[in-house]
Order: structure tokens, then sequence, then C-alpha cells
């Protein structure tokens, strides 16, 4: 997959896994790349259990991609919160 196909895959699934977590997106650039992160890590958690990763643009790795941004963003709000305090 290209860098922009990571970009664009990245920015709807960060867009919809920040809906999902906090009703409130990050902001775009946040998004993007807590999107790109977690389709990775999606990638990597469906590898894990046998199952295809990120296999381009398509409807299941924007699935994939969307549960790795909620794993990651459900994370980054944890380490947030916790150097909030």
């Amino acid at each position: 997959m290209s860098i922009l196909a990571w970009i664009v895959l990245g920015l709807i699934a960060g867009f919809i896994g920040s809906k999902i977590v906090n009703r409130s997106g990050e902001g775009v650039i946040l998004d993007i790349v807590l999107g790109v992160i977690g389709a990775v890590v999606g990638g990597f958690l469906f590898n894990q259990f046998g199952a295809a990763g990120v296999t381009g643009l398509n409807i299941y790795s924007l699935v994939v991609a969307v549960i790795g941004a909620i794993v990651v963003l459900v994370l980054y709000h944890m380490v947030i919160r916790g150097t909030a305090r």
C-alpha cells in the first residue's frame, strides 16, 4: 500500500475511532497519526490471531484499522489522563 493510501485509511479509521471512543475528534492531524498507528496495530493484532491484517483500501482493512485505532485511542486516553493528574 502506498503512503497516500495509508494516510487516507488512517484518516478514516482515526475519525471513526475518535467518534466511537470519545464522541469528538482529536483534531485532523492527531486523528490521522493515531489512525495510521491504529491500522498498523490492528493489522498486527489480526495477524496474531490468525486473520489477515490490512490488505489494501477496502472495507475489511477499514474495519481492521478502526479496531486498531480504537485500541490506540483507548491507550492514548489512559496515558493522557494518567499524566494529567
